[in-house]
């Protein structure tokens, strides 16, 4: 049974996240009623991360397994003009005939986040949806130089989801980076994967040590108090975007 990985981009803002469910409609489901309208299948597709609701992707990777041997580029234009006529937003950047264990989720070897955060008294127009808005400038200095406190491998049940499934809060976060450009702030956050909501809660946090609510330490302390309870804010979703998932060579 030929499988392919679909390479995707999506506006989050629309859907209740990436997993399919009763009732809203999601991103995953999405797709595969757009297979399903192509091929005559009904499929299941894993993705490489479960978004959640109005968060956004540029480069969420799945699998699907088709009976049928079809065309890659075939697969991606006809899955594309379903959603399109469908009126979702939801776009297949390409689609690949992979070996048979390639698995979107266990073969990933990396994920790659990125928050953007707009400093401005105004509300957003073009960037509704987009982006957080804060009214107040931030210290990017010393949100980047807090960060810097929580790459490596830590116990994160701090910035852990209270409905987080993962069996172990023990992750090891390769990159946290603070760069800024006008009243533009980009939060960028690399590790193999990642808790439920960590990216958001950590960005959260980072906030309120740029407001100079917190310091350094503080920060330090909501880590090694290993207690969601000691998490500062948890940044809105539509800030956040899956930007990348990264496989061995040949993936």
């Amino acid at each position: 049974m030929p499988r392919y990985r679909l390479d995707i981009e999506y506006d989050g803002s629309a859907y209740a996240g990436w997993q399919r469910q009763t009732g809203p409609h999601s991103v995953q489901a999405a797709i595969e009623q757009a297979i399903s309208a192509f091929s005559g299948e009904t499929v299941t597709i894993r993705g490489a991360g479960r978004t959640d609701a109005g968060v956004h992707a540029t480069g969420q990777v799945a699998h699907c397994d088709l009976e049928k041997d079809w065309p890659a580029n075939t697969v991606a234009g006809a899955l594309n003009a379903h959603l399109a006529s469908s009126g979702e937003r939801v776009a297949i950047l390409s689609a690949t005939a992979v070996d048979s264990d390639f698995d979107a989720r266990f073969s990933a070897t990396a994920r790659h986040y990125l928050y953007r955060i707009v400093t401005r008294r105004a509300p957003l127009a073009i960037e509704f949806n987009r982006a957080w808005r804060v009214a107040k400038t931030l210290d990017v200095d010393a949100m980047h130089e807090a960060a810097q406190l929580l790459v490596g491998r830590h116990d994160f049940s701090t910035f852990r989801s209270a409905h987080c499934q993962a069996k172990s809060p023990l992750r090891t976060l390769d990159r946290l980076d603070v760069f800024q450009n006008g009243d533009l702030i980009e939060i960028f956050a690399s590790a193999r994967s990642f808790l439920h909501n960590q990216v958001r809660s950590m960005v959260g946090s980072l906030k309120q040590v740029g407001e100079g609510r917190w310091s350094s330490a503080d920060l330090k302390a909501a880590l090694d108090a290993h207690n969601r309870a000691a998490c500062g804010q948890v940044a809105p979703p539509e800030g956040l975007y899956l930007t990348r998932v990264d496989y061995d060579a040949g993936q």
